[in-house]
């Protein structure tokens, strides 16, 4: 029996069991050539081509829906990632892979110098990673992967081993990423947040002096048409803010380098504190299962949430807002930048977000800035109607699957059953359609970016073999985020 077949077929000791499609054209059966694929044999890379590496939120995403695949390999895809773990509790965004040459991608290890420039923050000796760090959604991802089989989980110790580090990565981001001292966590570069090249950075970048285009080189357009990629004057700041980070030994705050000292870029980010906060109550179930109080951490949960209310909301957008907390502001806050992205429509995957409040974003959603049901199947990553709206090029309109996947979710939590149905079956007809394609043209639904995209597959197959049914118990709408939308 080859790998294949053997993760398509499910598992008899599984708790949750799925039947297998009949069709061996199936999504199902498509979706797990995929994965396997892009299988290096500790994890998954992105795609073979353009991302040759270990992305840290991609596999977190990728473990999700490996769950209904293989549970055990979705166990080792997390612990694969927790593994390069720095000592200051930092999650890299990229874990290298010793046998891909350095030009196979940009920036290389010997650019990150993560073992040498790191040293000062704890990063490992004997694997090289980069320096900064991506979206937190892993303790969600972590819970899921337990759930899709308890008794492999518990035989293996899966959850004993990881909270440590999933507690120690939230504890950097509370504590050492607070650099606006109101309680949430701030990114230092455009990479960690995963939006790479949203209008929303366009004016913290705006005051960042890029990097000589002569001193480096870009091997993403190696794969990808330049017109689908962020500019080459977005690139050479990226570099100049990774650059200095490196250069200033990864510290963060105040004192940690020119990229996040005064006139630097640190942004407050809706997505990405949603999906910490999403993961503090993910961590307070795994605190539970392993027999800890989580009243500690629903606790932390509910008062991320106040604060991203209280510094993200927009009444007069309708969504949430970045806060850039390097524009002068007479609070000392800095200032929310006026643009519309989906990153302001993320948390509505939260249980105790305030009901009017997510009544307004799902509104926003289906109106006329981002058209869901419709102008647009699936979420545009930018407004429909902002001058920087552009199809096709990367994060500035076009559709992901990743986020799709996020606000289904979240529609399911608050209640919008309908809505998240018909994005339910968005998801996986345009995911079949285009060959699990990266993103894609919001309008037309044209495949752009890379094809055979992992965490498209994977999400794809979370959405078909998740349970959509929902009960009116107590924990009806946080189950609904946190358990994939399967109640037992």
């Amino acid at each position: 029996m080859d790998r294949t077949a053997q993760l398509i077929t499910p598992s008899a000791e599984r708790s949750i069991a799925y039947d297998p499609p009949g069709s061996s054209h199936s999504l199902h059966v498509r979706a797990a050539r995929v994965l396997e694929g892009n299988w290096t044999g500790a994890s998954t890379v992105p795609s073979r081509g353009l991302y040759p590496h270990q992305w840290s939120w991609d596999s977190a995403f990728i473990a999700i829906g490996l769950r209904h695949l293989s549970p055990l390999r979705a166990q080792t895809e997390l612990e694969t990632l927790l593994s390069a773990q720095w000592g200051d509790g930092r999650v890299p965004h990229i874990v290298f892979n010793p046998s891909v040459p350095l030009d196979a991608y940009f920036p290389s290890p010997d650019f990150w110098r993560s073992s040498t420039a790191g040293h000062g923050a704890g990063a490992p000796r004997t694997v090289q990673t980069s320096g900064i760090v991506q979206p937190p959604v892993h303790a969600l991802a972590a819970w899921l992967v337990h759930r899709a089989d308890p008794g492999l989980s518990r035989a293996r110790g899966f959850l004993a081993r990881v909270y440590p580090r999933l507690a120690a990565w939230h504890r950097y981001l509370l504590h050492r990423r607070d650099l606006g001292g109101g309680g949430l966590a701030s990114v230092v570069h455009p990479w960690e947040q995963g939006m790479d090249n949203s209008p929303a950075w366009d004016l913290p970048l705006s005051r960042v002096t890029p990097a000589p285009a002569r001193s480096f080189r870009r091997a993403d357009l190696d794969h990808g048409a330049a017109e689908d990629r962020p500019t080459d004057l977005d690139y050479g700041r990226y570099v100049r803010l990774a650059t200095d980070y490196r250069d200033g030994g990864y510290r963060d705050g105040p004192g940690g380098g020119r990229g996040v000292g005064a006139g630097g870029f640190a942004v407050e980010d809706p997505a990405f504190n949603a999906l910490l906060i999403a993961s503090e109550h993910a961590l307070a179930r795994i605190a539970a299962e392993l027999g800890a109080p989580g009243t500690a951490r629903h606790a932390r949960a509910e008062r991320l949430t106040a604060a991203l209310v209280e510094r993200l909301w927009d009444p007069a957008s309708g969504m949430f807002l970045c806060r850039d907390l390097r524009a002068p502001a007479a609070d000392g806050r800095g200032t929310l930048i006026p643009e519309r992205g989906v990153s302001g429509l993320v948390p509505l995957l939260l249980p105790d977000l305030p009901r009017g409040i997510a009544s307004t974003l799902v509104r926003t959603l289906s109106g006329p800035h981002f058209g869901l049901g419709t102008t647009t199947r699936l979420p545009p990553s930018h407004d429909l109607l902002g001058e920087a709206f552009d199809p096709h090029r990367y994060w500035r309109g076009p559709a992901w699957f990743n986020t799709a996947w996020l606000l289904e979710r979240g529609l399911r939590t608050h209640g919008a059953h309908r809505r998240a149905d018909a994005l339910r079956e968005s998801v996986l007809e345009l995911a079949e359609a285009t060959d699990f394609a990266e993103y894609v043209d919001p309008y037309t639904d044209e495949a752009c970016g890379a094809a055979g995209f992992s965490w498209t597959a994977a999400l794809a197959l979370d959405l078909l073999h998740s349970d959509i049914t929902v009960t009116n118990d107590t924990t009806g709408t946080a189950d609904m985020a946190l358990k994939g939308g399967t109640r037992r």
